[in-house]
């Protein structure tokens, strides 16, 4: 048994490390054959420039249209989230990034149904200029500026935290 920061940590990696069991592993935990809210696991990057961070607002007629967010995006199967957050930052700002270090893990169970695991990145080193793929529209913020937008309901607690210089 191997000891870990996630939420399987107490079970048999058999032997894989974090990031390859990672997706594998929970789903196991968390769907025991039982009826419940489709949960998705996703990587979300703070991409930090002169003590700014990229948001991006979601485009009109998507669920949640918009609210604002972190770049990122699903892990795929077989995916560890490092490679997600590559793979969806180059599809949504076109910038090849370098993941940096996790800074944080938030499970949120939305209202209607289904729940989310984001886990996010710091980000402070890219190639390429970011090109807005998906968004309504972009912005560089002050982290103190951040709980002036309106954030999905799964980042709150990360804006407050960030807002007041407890990460990053």
């Amino acid at each position: 048994m191997r000891s870990c920061d996630c939420p399987a940590e107490n079970l048999p990696h058999r032997g894989k490390s974090f990031c390859a069991i990672t997706l594998e592993v929970v789903e196991e935990q968390t769907h025991p054959n039982t009826a419940g809210p489709a949960l998705r696991f996703v990587a979300a990057a703070l991409i930090v420039r002169g003590g700014q961070v990229l948001i991006g607002q979601r485009r009109p007629g998507q669920p949640m249209a918009l609210q604002w967010e972190f770049p990122g995006g699903k892990i795929e199967a077989g995916e560890s989230a490092e490679q997600a957050l590559a793979r969806e930052l180059d599809e949504e700002l076109g910038i090849k990034a370098t993941i940096g270090p996790f800074v944080t893990r938030v499970r949120h169970n939305y209202r209607r149904g289904g729940a989310v695991d984001l886990q996010f990145f710091a980000v402070h080193e890219f190639l390429g200029e970011i090109e807005n793929h998906i968004y309504h529209q972009f912005r560089w913020v002050r982290l103190d500026e951040l709980p002036d937008y309106d954030f999905l309901a799964a980042d709150r607690g990360l804006i407050r935290d960030l807002a007041a210089g407890k990460l990053l």
